[in-house]
């Protein structure tokens, strides 16, 4: 748990260091879009997870099967450590979707599918 007055010093920690990993990717990654982040501080680290979003369900296993798994995980570790955050297993504080997937399920209602995917983390 992080202490109320110190979250938006760590939020704005997180977000510019993970801009600064969406920026690496953009031109690395085919069919990368954007990412964001979730978290609870009342269960912080262990809430957090950077949902990293491509625009087709086709660019995103495209991606995978070219090993993209490692730098998107490698620039995650990266901005985490960057913002001062120790996480135990990384391959839970880190999420893969696309704006397909979201039209299709949730009507392109991102608020609503990274509050869904939350509880389940």
């Amino acid at each position: 748990m992080i202490a109320k007055r110190e979250r938006g010093k760590m939020e704005r920690k997180l977000i510019a260091s993970l801009t600064q990993a969406c920026e690496e990717a953009k031109p690395m990654l085919t069919g990368f879009t954007w990412l964001t982040h979730t978290v609870d501080y009342q269960r912080f680290p262990e809430s957090l997870v950077v949902t990293w979003v491509f625009d087709t369900n086709a660019n995103l296993t495209t991606a995978l099967k070219s090993g993209a798994r490692q730098k998107i995980d490698d620039l995650t570790a990266q901005a985490l450590a960057d913002a001062g955050v120790n996480v135990d297993s990384l391959s839970r504080h880190v999420d893969l979707d696309s704006e397909e997937a979201c039209q299709r399920t949730h009507a392109g209602d991102w608020d609503a599918r990274l509050r869904q995917k939350s509880v389940k983390h």
